[in-house]
């Protein structure tokens, strides 16, 4: 299935982060596309470096926790560690779509639920897929549109 992986970086050496990343990506799924990588604004409110983001788009078979399991697998052994939310971080990977498969259960929701309201998503999303449409939101050129 068609896997849109979102990737973020902003402390340590983010362009190296992400770069090993992608690596990892590549040698682990079938790859398909990177986008460039954009330099973004933190969301939150704690003081923080800017990110680096981009999207990947990988084919996969894997079941969707599994793909998941693989992700979070990246981010620890590039040395993530979670201690708060929406704080500075090493890497983040985030799995904004997978297939037509839709969840809500806790350990994962499908799409990623805000994904549509995520610039940082849509638009690297949108420089290598322009015609892709965001399940939950229709297209992401138009969500794009909407953003600028």
């Amino acid at each position: 299935m068609r896997a849109i992986i979102a990737l973020g970086a902003n402390i340590g050496n983010p362009k190296e982060q992400m770069d090993l990343a992608v690596a990892m990506l590549r040698e682990a799924t079938d790859f398909q596309a990177v986008s460039k990588y954009f330099s973004t604004k933190p969301i939150s409110d704690i003081p923080q470096p800017d990110y680096l983001n981009a999207v990947c788009i990988v084919e996969s078979d894997l079941p969707a926790l599994d793909l998941l399991a693989l992700l979070q697998g990246i981010e620890k052994t590039l040395g993530r560690e979670r201690n708060e939310k929406w704080g500075p971080r090493t890497i983040d990977l985030d799995l904004i779509q997978y297939g037509t498969l839709l969840s809500s259960a806790d350990e994962l929701t499908l799409p990623h639920p805000r994904a549509h309201e995520r610039r940082f998503v849509i638009e690297p999303w949108h420089s290598i897929d322009p015609d892709a449409i965001l399940l939950t939101h229709g297209h992401i050129s138009e969500l794009l549109e909407q953003m600028l």
